[in-house]
């Protein structure tokens, strides 16, 4: 590495590869001192009296009365280059109370793992992954959801996202704009109206995005909403 000299040199002195070691490791001790001055997430955290957050509004065709999700985050280490936000606490209210007790334990049970801290992430997937016996319903826009209680899996996803927690996995442009021309191909050679969502009206539902956008493209089973495919 070449390195420019704009003043006078005035002395120098050869650093040996046992002192450069030496500075390395004394600068790795002082980073790991700051390290564990960090404030981390855990069951004995103080709540400070103001905390942020965000409520999510779900409306379901099973119910007359929509349930509003407030998600609470606690900010660590706050005004400093290691700040971060974590969900600290959940509440799910509704005027409904058809669902009180469960709903109650649930949000008591989320709020608690997220106190332990650490990875709490697996949470959306166990969430998601819950079915009704009596049957799911589909969603504005296509999504067809198992269950009221994987729409709250689902509410808490958007959440962890938005603090980037968790990252989306967006398609990219070029792959957008190859599905839209197919889609469009596809409804001119089928001559078929597309839904309300904008996919054909045929379309089954994708087992990855739960949408009902996937159709037999080019002998191969795809999704015109993800991009998922059969053939890879």
């Amino acid at each position: 590495m070449i390195h420019e000299i704009k003043q006078k040199i005035v002395g120098y002195k050869v650093v040996t590869k046992e002192e450069q070691d030496v500075k390395i490791e004394t600068q790795n001790i002082q980073m790991l001192e700051q390290v564990q001055d960090l404030e981390a997430m855990h069951e004995t955290l103080k709540r400070p009296e103001v905390l942020f957050g965000t409520t999510y509004k779900i409306k379901t065709p099973q119910s007359e009365h929509a349930l509003y999700i407030t998600i609470n985050d606690m900010v660590l280490n706050a005004g400093t280059e290691y700040e971060e936000r974590h969900p600290y606490e959940i509440f799910i209210n509704s005027k409904n109370m058809e669902h009180f007790q469960w709903v109650l334990a649930l949000t008591r049970l989320i709020s608690a793992v997220w106190r332990k801290g650490g990875e709490a992430c697996f949470l959306v997937d166990e969430l998601k992954g819950v079915f009704d016996p009596k049957g799911g319903y589909f969603k504005k826009g296509g999504v067809y959801m198992p269950s009221l209680v994987a729409e709250i899996g689902y509410a808490i996803e958007s959440h962890l996202k938005r603090m980037g927690i968790i990252k989306g996995h967006e398609i990219e442009h070029h792959q957008k704009t190859f599905l839209d021309m197919k889609r469009k191909e596809f409804a001119l050679k089928t001559q078929t109206p597309e839904s309300v969502e904008g996919f054909p009206e045929q379309s089954i539902l994708c087992l990855k995005c739960n949408v009902k956008a996937t159709i037999i493209m080019d002998g191969c089973m795809t999704c015109l909403n993800c991009g998922e495919s059969k053939c890879g």
